[in-house]
Order: structure tokens, then sequence, then C-alpha cells
């Protein structure tokens, strides 16, 4: 399935596949959404698979929400590989040359 994205009441529904493929569509649609809006609702429930380019997307929408003072909400459960690429673990210690150097992942709240 192909990406689609509605629009309703700054309400934006993601359907489909994100990944490097459609990722173009996905950037233009969102190119700048802060500079017109101070509040985005993003649902994902309708998106089936996404890749690690699609992952990123988002990041990069989060992030420039926090940059800009806006507000950005993501809902729906969405697909796997997200939680996957968020999900949270312990962290691991290991020594080198005496030296403890803590590795852990991002926790996605």
């Amino acid at each position: 399935m192909d990406l689609e994205i509605t629009n309703s009441n700054n309400r934006y529904q993601v359907k489909g596949t994100l990944n490097k493929v459609n990722l173009k569509t996905f950037n233009l649609y969102f190119a700048n959404i802060f500079d017109k809006l101070d509040e985005v609702l993003l649902d994902i429930e309708g998106v089936r698979s996404i890749d690690r380019a699609g992952v990123m997307a988002l990041a990069r929408l989060h992030n420039e929400s926090i940059t800009k003072s806006k507000i950005l909400s993501i809902t729906g459960l969405g697909c796997k590989e997200l939680y996957q690429h968020f999900k949270t673990e312990k962290p691991k210690q290991e020594t080198s040359n005496n030296t403890n150097i803590a590795t852990g992942s991002v926790v996605a709240a």
C-alpha cells in the first residue's frame, strides 16, 4: 500500500507504508507545517510498515516542533517497527581499558 495522508482540523492521518521510496511525499506534505500551525496531531494508526528512513522523518518532525516551540502529538498504535525502534532496554555496562562505558537505547515517552 502506498502512503496516504489526509487532514481534518489539524489532525493528519497517515496510512500505508512510510519508507524511503515515498519519504519525499511525507516530507513535502509536512514541510514548514509549524510555520502555519502551532499544534499538529499525527495519527499513525493506519501505518502498516515503516523503515528507518520513515522513523527518522518522524524524529525530524518532532525535533522541528521542539525547535519552533510547537506541539506535535503522535497517536495510534501504528506498526511494530516504530515501537521496536524506540523500545526500552536496560543499559549494559562494558569495560574497556579500565573505563566503564554505559550503552543503552533511546526511550520514547
